[in-house]
């Protein structure tokens, strides 16, 4: 506005080109800036328009109204908007009508014509691109305005609206009906089918946001082991990219209405990981039993959580979890408490007593900050910057492995905040080891294998790549729910591929420096495997820890105590217990370092059955055996449910009232209904007198 006023072309031209440059990058980082605006009525295509109405102001400062250029471009630019309307709702309608009431993953629809997609770069952020296409119409006009050579400006104005023409006119085919995904009755209709060809047994059921995916991926190859046939059901579509790789057939059902729908009649065993409330979608089935497996063992409030009454089984790791819910007398009954393990900690290897590299590695894992302002939620605030500065400054040199809870910082930005320091503390101090000569060496001999690492990396990402590229680039939902179906070979070889890839990436850096991890690789437990030690706060991640026997410490960021911290919570009984100053880090320390000052390794062990169960039988054949329990369970219900409908008298409308128009029945009627479903039950049978009939 500015440039306009005073008037500067250069100045003007200039600001334009930060303009468009904010604007992309914004949405380039998925800024919650950009939610803001929008909310404000300073949205996109209001922000294009009042570029281009700076850019009319300008043409009026400088006495070019009675101009054909000025004319021009008022007549370019409300055109252009005009056609903004058809763009958004060609693109609107081919999005709801290639949009299924179904996502699927190992799924087979053919018996529904699911049409190839429309190229991505038509559909995606296709409002920005539409408004992006007024640049020739600006640049134009504006080399017009500083050259006077106004047919510059007619070519770049006509350029702008032929662009936008042929944007919709490559929309136009994808609205024909054969480009169109099936009705929604059609698809439900072809699900049910395959549900009635599959029979699924036990089911999987998770609903949650975009972040809480990882509560459901830590089960996917559980569910992949478990005995019958398993099925995953899902309630947000944002969550199937965020779904890892796996061979059990997946249906995402947003809509309650199409879930409640769903022949899910074979169905015997629903899991449940998270306690939400689109849960009661599917816990009103009562031909199915209902269990609470949770998504970690802790001694966190949601382990003893009153809402796990709804369910027929609460699963827990350990005996460790059955006392937890007497313990907070919640409403659960002991009886409906099975201790199955923790199928999950497979993965995690058991502690050889000795230091893996040539100095220790030690994992800070913190949960996050939670939904409240309990100081115990996690130890970043009080005590985060404290447990890495005393392990940056320990005696002997450590190697720190910083992985943040996925949630860190979406609710306190003062989490967010020491998250960030943190993160810059290690930063720096890898920059300083890197300087210092021992290390600066080290790096030396090994930079060959480094750069060998961090090659087959690249090699190996591209081959995942390639491997999860089952579609066509640019492919919808729709399309991926039509050719994502398992593939034994193809699974096969990026497992194979996934452990090549980890251990790939740590071989890729040195022992001894510092890192940050985030994402979905490495995993959590790929980093207990790597370290010797772990400092974390009241969260599964203590729990799951244990399996490896290795020292641990827990920060009591509520300071209460060491002893009665211990007796709150039942996995801190075996850790070094760390005040928010974390000066107890060097008891930690030093039981890395000598196997015969680790006072508490015995309590480990004792507290490791007690809270994820026997070693024998595995965790695997403990989850199957509950299964097949909870199946007979299910099995002997509705057995007994439909011998007791056999079993109840039906009316039978006397023949004489039936033809006289009354409506009731007599006694007689109905106890010979009763001796044609059972003719022992006729002496039970009781009828009072002048009672309607059951209908």
């Amino acid at each position: 506005m500015l440039a306009a006023l005073i008037p500067n072309v250069w100045f003007f031209a200039a600001a334009t080109a930060v303009t468009y440059a904010a604007d992309w990058y914004l949405h380039q980082r998925g800024s919650y800036l950009v939610n803001r605006l929008n909310k404000v009525r300073a949205g996109l295509p209001i922000r294009f328009l009042l570029r281009q109405l700076m850019l009319i102001l300008l043409l009026a400062r400088l006495d070019l109204a009675e101009d054909p250029l000025f004319y021009a471009a008022v007549a370019t630019f409300l055109l252009f908007y005009g056609l903004q309307a058809p763009h958004g709702a060609l693109t609107t309608l081919i999005r709801l009508r290639r949009t299924m009431p179904v996502v699927t993953r190992n799924v087979d629809l053919h018996a529904v014509r699911i049409p190839d997609a429309p190229p991505g770069t038509l559909l995606r952020r296709s409002g920005e691109k539409m408004l992006h296409l007024d640049i020739p119409a600006v640049a134009g006009i504006l080399i017009a305005a500083a050259t006077g050579e106004d047919i510059v400006g007619f070519v770049g104005a006509a350029l702008t609206l032929v662009l936008a023409l042929a944007y919709l006119a490559a929309l136009v085919p994808y609205i024909r009906r054969g480009r169109l995904v099936p009705p929604a009755a059609a698809v439900l209709k072809a699900v049910d089918t395959w549900l009635r060809e599959y029979q699924p047994t036990v089911v999987l059921y998770f609903s949650g946001s975009n972040e809480s995916a990882y509560q459901g991926n830590m089960w996917l190859e559980t569910m992949a082991r478990v005995e019958g046939r398993p099925l995953i059901i899902m309630r947000e579509r944002g969550l199937i990219p965020q779904l890892s790789d796996t061979s059990v057939p997946v249906l995402c059902v947003p809509a309650g209405t199409h879930l409640m729908n769903l022949n899910l009649s074979t169905v015997r065993v629903c899991l449940y990981p998270a306690n939400v409330g689109k849960n009661i979608h599917i816990l009103r089935v009562p031909t199915m039993k209902h269990v609470f497996i949770g998504h970690g063992d802790s001694d966190k409030l949601a382990s003893v959580n009153p809402y796990s009454k709804v369910y027929d089984e609460v699963w827990t790791a350990g005996r460790a979890g059955r006392d937890r819910y007497a313990l907070a007398d919640v409403g659960i009954r002991d009886e409906d408490i099975v201790e199955v393990g923790r199928p999950q900690l497979e993965p995690i290897l058991s502690w050889t007593g000795a230091v893996k590299n040539p100095i220790p590695t030690v994992l800070y894992a913190p949960t996050w900050e939670g939904w409240d302002d309990n100081p115990g939620n996690t130890s970043l605030l009080l005590a985060g910057e404290n447990i890495v500065r005393r392990l940056l400054a320990a005696d002997d040199p450590v190697r720190i492995i910083y992985k943040p809870h996925p949630f860190t910082g979406i609710r306190s930005g003062k989490a967010k905040a020491v998250d960030g320091r943190i993160r810059g503390m290690l930063g720096k101090a890898a920059a300083e080891r890197a300087a210092e000569p021992r290390w600066a060496k080290e790096a030396e001999r090994a930079a060959a294998a480094h750069s060998a690492a961090k090659a087959e990396l690249v090699r190996i990402d591209a081959r995942l790549a390639e491997l999860a590229a089952v579609g066509r680039s640019g492919g919808d939902e729709s399309e991926e729910s039509r050719v994502s179906l398992a593939d034994p070979a193809r699974e096969a070889e990026t497992a194979q591929l996934r452990a090549a890839w980890n251990d790939a990436y740590w071989r890729s850096f040195g022992w001894w420096e510092h890192r940050t991890v985030t994402g979905a690789q490495p995993k959590l437990y790929d980093c207990f495997n790597e370290s010797d030690a772990m400092v974390s706060d009241i969260s599964s991640v203590v729990s799951d820890f244990i399996a490896s026997g290795k020292p641990y410490a827990v920060t009591d960021s509520a300071a209460l105590g060491s002893e009665e911290f211990k007796r709150q919570n039942t996995a801190v009984r075996a850790a070094v217990i760390l005040s928010n100053s974390a000066e107890e880090l060097d008891e930690l320390l030093a039981a890395v370092a000598d196997p015969a000052a680790d006072a508490l390794a015995e309590a480990r062990r004792e507290l490791k059955t007690y809270l994820l169960g026997p070693d024998e039988p595995t965790s695997m054949e403990q989850f199957n055996a509950a299964v097949r329990a909870l199946t007979a369970k299910a099995e002997a219900r509705n057995a007994g449910v439909a011998q007791r409908l056999g079993d109840q008298p039906v009316a039978v409308p006397d023949r004489e009232a039936a033809s006289s128009g009354v409506g009731t029945g007599e006694p007689e009627a109905l106890a010979e209904a009763g001796a044609a479903a059972d003719p022992d039950a006729v002496a039970d049978t009781a009828v009072t007198e002048g009672t309607s009939p059951v209908r």
